[in-house]
C-alpha cells in the first residue's frame, strides 16, 4: 500500500513539472519525547525568554499571556499597552492552551491538567496536577508532509509536540529513505470572553473555556468537563464526546460552538456538567475556529495542506433558530486564522496576507475598513479598549477608532 501510495505521490510531483532529479521541498515533522519522570516535574518559573514558536493568546487583568507552541506561556505586562514588557516565562511541557479565573491559571500539559496560582505574578507556584485526566493528544502539524517517528520514542516517554523542518531531496532520495522503510512514517495524512468570576478572555482558537464553575477542555472527539468552584481542587467529570476532529470552542449564553474539521457543533449546558447535543453545521473538511455575535457565527475555514481540500474563506452561518444552522454566505480567503469581534467590526486573521478589518453591520455585504499586510498574522482579541493580535513571534495592539483601528504598539518576542 505504502508503494502505491508512494507512486501516486512521485505521479503527482511529475505532473507539475518536476523531473526525478530535481531537489523537491518536504516538511518533515519529527515528535519531540520526553521521559515521564522529566515530563511530571517539569513546570518552572523562569525569566523572560525568546519565542520558539508563538501560539494562542490570552488576556487577563493588565496581562497578557502567550502561548510557546509545547512549551509554556510567557507572561506580558501589558499595564501600558504602547510600552508591553515581557516578565517571565512558565515552562510547560507540552502546553497548547490556558484558562484563568480569580488569579488561578488553568493549562494542559498533554494528558495533565495543571493549576497555578498567579496571585502574586513575581511568585508563581504550582498548585495542583490532575494526571491522565485529559486525552494524550499532539495536533499534527497540518505543514508536514512526512511523520518521521524512527528512533524517537522510548517504552515510557511522553510525546510533548512536533518538530517539523524542510528537507529538500530528490524523489528517488526520498523513496529511498522514507518510502520503502515502512512502519516509522506517514506518507501526507489525510486527515467571548469566560463568565463567571474573575476571568481572562481566550482568542477564537481556544481548546479551553471557563464558564461559570466549570472548565470546558476540548480535545479531537471529547469536551472534557471539569467542575471548580474549588479552584484549587478542580473535580474530572465524566467526558461528553462530541464528533471528530475538534479544533476549538467558543462560549455564548447557554451554548458551547464547537469548531471541527468537519464542521461547527452546538451544544447546550443549561446542565453545565452534561452538555447536550443541540445541532450541527456541516462543511468541506478544513481548519476551522469560530467565534458568534448575535444571530451569526462566523466561520474561517483554511484549506490545502493536510487541513483538507475545501478552498479557504469566511462562511458567516445564520444561528436564529439554534436547532437548524444554515449558511447565510461565504466570501474567499487566502489562509485564515483566528477572528474576533468588536460591536460592528469583524477581524480575521489571514495568515501571511495579515490583519483584514471589516464592518460586518450588512453580513451579506461586508465593507473592507482596512488591511494591515506584510504580517504574519496568528490569534486575535478584542479587548474593551484595544485590539491583540499575535503574528509570526510578534505581538501587536491596536486601538479602535470610528471606522478603523490604529498600530499603538508592536513586542518582538524573539
Amino acid at each position: 500500500m505504502l508503494f502505491a501510495i508512494g507512486l501516486a505521490f512521485m505521479s503527482c510531483n511529475e505532473d507539475d513539472g518536476s523531473s526525478s532529479g530535481e531537489d523537491i521541498e518536504y516538511i518533515v515533522a519529527t515528535p519531540l519525547m520526553m521521559s515521564q519522570e522529566d515530563f511530571r516535574n517539569s513546570v518552572t518559573i523562569l525569566p523572560p525568554q525568546a519565542i520558539d514558536e508563538s501560539g494562542k493568546i490570552y488576556a487577563y487583568k493588565n496581562y497578557i499571556f502567550v502561548n510557546d507552541k509545547y512549551q509554556g506561556v510567557h507572561v506580558i505586562d501589558n499595564s501600558d499597552p504602547a510600552a508591553p514588557k515581557k516578565i517571565t516565562f512558565i515552562k510547560i511541557a507540552g502546553n497548547v492552551d490556558i484558562s484563568i479565573k480569580d488569579d488561578y491559571l488553568y493549562a494542559d500539559s498533554i494528558m495533565d491538567l495543571i493549576v497555578l496560582d498567579i496571585s502574586d505574578i513575581n511568585a508563581i507556584t504550582e498548585v495542583k496536577r490532575l494526571e491522565n485526566v485529559l486525552q494524550q493528544y499532539v495536533a499534527w502539524p497540518v505543514e508536514a508532509d512526512i511523520f518521521d517517528w524512527e528512533g524517537n520514542a522510548g517504552a515510557n516517554d511522553v510525546q510533548i509536540g512536533w518538530k517539523t523542518e524542510s528537507v529538500f531531496m530528490t524523489e528517488e532520495e526520498y523513496a529511498d529513505k522514507y518510502l520503502y522503510r515502512g512502519g516509522d512514517v506517514l506518507l501526507e495524512t489525510a486527515s467571548t470572553s469566560d463568565s463567571g468570576g474573575d476571568t481572562g478572555q481566550g482568542g477564537s482558537l481556544a481548546r479551553f473555556k471557563i464558564v461559570d464553575d466549570f472548565l470546558y477542555a476540548v480535545d479531537s472527539h471529547y469536551i472534557n468537563i471539569f467542575e471548580i468552584s474549588d479552584l484549587e481542587n478542580p473535580l474530572d467529570l465524566e467526558d461528553v464526546y462530541a464528533g471528530f476532529d475538534i479544533e476549538t470552542i467558543f462560549h455564548r449564553d447557554q451554548n458551547l460552538f464547537l469548531g471541527s474539521m468537519r464542521g461547527m457543533y452546538i451544544y447546550d449546558i443549561s446542565s453545565p456538567d452534561k452538555p447536550v447535543f443541540v445541532s450541527e453545521f456541516e462543511h468541506g473538511t478544513a481548519c476551522d475556529p469560530v467565534v458568534v455575535d448575535g444571530d451569526y457565527a462566523y466561520v474561517t475555514l483554511r484549506g490545502g495542506n493536510n487541513c483538507g481540500a475545501t478552498e479557504s474563506g469566511l462562511f458567516i452561518i445564520d444561528i436564529s433558530d439554534i436547532t437548524n444552522p444554515q449558511l447565510k454566505t461565504s466570501y474567499a480567503m487566502d489562509s485564515p486564522y483566528g477572528l474576533g469581534i468588536k460591536d460592528e467590526k469583524l477581524f480575521v486573521c489571514d495568515g501571511e496576507s495579515g490583519l483584514k478589518v471589516y464592518d460586518k453591520t450588512d453580513v451579506e455585504n461586508l465593507v473592507s475598513l482596512n488591511h494591515f499586510t506584510d504580517i504574519n498574522t496568528f490569534d486575535v482579541i478584542p479587548l474593551d479598549e484595544n485590539l491583540l493580535m499575535v503574528g509570526d513571534q510578534v505581538l501587536y495592539q491596536y486601538k479602535y477608532l470610528d471606522n478603523n483601528i490604529e498600530l499603538i504598539s508592536t513586542l518582538d518576542l524573539k
